[in-house]
């Protein structure tokens, strides 16, 4: 499943490692030199005015716009549509 995270981007749910609050990439050292080196490498997306959010996967960084808690909300929904679509899938016959 794919999540919506803002500024016209939109990722698979599988790919994502962490989401985490802006002002604790901002209070890390370790995250900001991580960081630093992926956009070095031109593996940034997002603007960084205006984030919430930044969103790591494997091989990409984001910055967001929305807030974790609503990411969190946008990925638990994508969990349940894809437990749904199981549940649809079992063939449950009259």
């Amino acid at each position: 499943m794919f999540i919506h995270i803002g500024n016209n981007n939109a990722i698979r749910s599988r790919d994502i490692v962490s989401i985490i609050d802006y002002d604790v990439i901002k209070s890390s050292s370790i995250l900001e030199e991580m960081i630093q080196n992926k956009k070095e490498n031109k593996m940034v997306k997002g603007p960084r005015e205006n984030a919430k959010s930044v969103i790591i996967t494997d091989d990409k960084v984001y910055y967001s716009s929305l807030s974790v808690s609503t990411l969190k909300k946008r990925s638990s929904i994508s969990s349940m549509i894809k437990k749904f679509d199981d549940y649809s899938e079992m063939g449950l016959e009259n």
